[in-house]
């Protein structure tokens, strides 16, 4: 969890100061693509929030009206992010660019004074953009970092598997995001420098829109990662595989009648299952045996938190 608010930190920092330059920057030329790069960033900065919000929130004690505790409150605030990266930054800024480019207007030529040199409004612009690309690039570097180790620890292929079967979203949506930041930045760069060298205001519209389109791309399938794990998700099937393959073979363990397994929070996993014994058990021996096949799930699968195994005994 630790790793998960680091990730987000960096995230919110990097974000929070790009905001402010890129707006800088589209008060200098109004450039359709800074603009859109100023909803992107003033987006993801409030989504760190929410992340941070779920973060604490999920954090919070089990109580009788939550049982297993608040875990998934992280699920919800990561689908929330989902939402407002699409209807504000996505939209806005797709909307915005269809605009520019329906009705086209070259941006000014502002310029901006540092320690008494005038500085060309598009070199700000320039500046600004490399320098999101690098504040990005630290921020992506933490939340790569972090998934990673989550990849060599389950034995996941990679970042496409990852995607699909990690229940730390708060980690998933900020290397999105950060992905997401260096690629908009990047186009909106280029938009920039090819309509300042043609006077063609195609391109700086064109790439608005571009980056409002993988907003929303992007948007859609992070909603559709959240929706698997505010809507109970197992764990994914070959891990599920391995924990029922060792009750089921475990000695005096008859027949597993049912085996179910569900993520209540990120990293924490519930385990429900129906064991037939054999005959010849008394009610302390079953104690045991189920004592000793909880602590084994947990050894092999840590996000285990959770084991309610219900005996059955065969005549």
């Amino acid at each position: 969890m630790a790793g998960s608010k680091s990730v987000v930190y960096a995230a919110l920092f990097a974000n929070g100061a790009i905001s402010v330059l890129k707006f800088f920057g589209f008060l200098l030329t109004g450039s359709p693509a800074m603009l859109s790069e100023t909803y992107h960033s003033i987006s993801d900065t409030g989504n760190q929030v929410f992340l941070l919000i779920g973060i604490r929130y999920g954090e919070k004690e089990a109580s009788r009206d939550h049982p297993f505790g608040y875990g998934k409150a992280q699920f919800f605030y990561s689908f929330l992010v989902s939402v407002l990266l699409f209807g504000i930054a996505g939209w806005e800024s797709a909307r915005h660019g269809y605009d520019a480019i329906v009705h086209p207007h070259v941006p000014n030529t502002g310029s901006a004074t540092l320690l008494g040199a005038t500085i060309p409004g598009v070199w700000v612009n320039y500046t600004v953009l490399i320098g999101a690309i690098l504040f990005e690039a630290y921020a992506f570097k933490k939340a790569y970092t972090a998934m990673k180790l989550q990849i060599d620890r389950h034995g996941w292929s990679g970042f496409r598997e990852a995607f699909k079967k990690t229940s730390d979203v708060t980690t998933l949506t900020a290397l999105t995001e950060d992905t997401i930041a260096i690629g908009g930045a990047g186009i909106a760069l280029a938009g920039i420098y090819l309509t300042r060298v043609t006077a063609n205001p195609i391109y700086d519209a064109t790439a608005a829109l571009l980056i409002g389109l993988m907003l929303m791309f992007f948007a859609l399938a992070l909603a559709w990662e959240n929706k698997r794990l505010l809507l109970g998700e197992s764990l994914p099937a070959s891990d599920e595989q391995e924990l029922r393959d060792i009750v089921r073979n475990w000695d005096g363990v008859e027949n597993l009648e049912d085996f179910r397994t569900v993520y209540f929070g990120p990293e924490q996993v519930i385990v429900v299952a129906d064991v037939a014994f054999g005959n010849g058990f008394d009610t302390e021996e079953i104690d045991d045996i189920i004592t000793e096949m909880e602590q084994a799930l947990k050894r092999v699968e840590p996000g285990v938190k959770k084991v309610y195994i219900e005996p059955e005994v065969l005549d």
